[in-house]
């Protein structure tokens, strides 16, 4: 068991991040709270479980994605938590706005900031430049 806030912090969001590279999307979700803000990158927040799960479900279908490189830092409240990621991943079903998805592979540099209360993950936030992944699948 962490011995200090920050290092409870660290275990959680590792343990997040574990459940998405294992495509165990449950274990994500018990890791949130049920109020749970998702900011995406380009797009608008989400609230709730309900909302977090459907989110999870567009992406499985339109992209195959695994987190490398990840490092994770935490504040020593253990309220506050980011982490740096290479998301590694193929683009399967084209998404409206986007090029068209023939399983273009991307390697992009990712971050998340989280908030956490209570033992659970309270908001997630995600940055990248979509720019950049948007030149990597045109270019294949």
């Amino acid at each position: 068991m962490p011995d200090s806030p920050r290092a409870a912090a660290e275990a959680l969001v590792r343990a997040y991040y574990a459940a998405f590279n294992a495509g165990d999307r449950a274990a994500m979700c018990a890791l949130l709270a049920e109020d749970v803000a998702h900011d995406v990158n380009q797009g608008r927040r989400r609230i709730g479980l309900p909302a977090f799960r459907a989110f999870l479900a567009e992406m499985d279908a339109a992209y195959a994605e695994q987190l490398e490189e990840i490092v994770v830092m935490a504040d020593a409240t253990g309220t506050r938590a980011a982490a740096e990621f290479v998301v590694v991943g193929r683009y399967l079903r084209s998404e409206p706005g986007l090029p068209e998805a023939r399983g273009q592979a991307y390697r992009l540099p990712a971050g998340a900031f989280l908030a956490i209360r209570d033992g659970r993950i309270a908001r997630v936030t995600t940055y990248y430049n979509v720019r950049d992944w948007i030149a990597q699948v045109s270019a294949q």
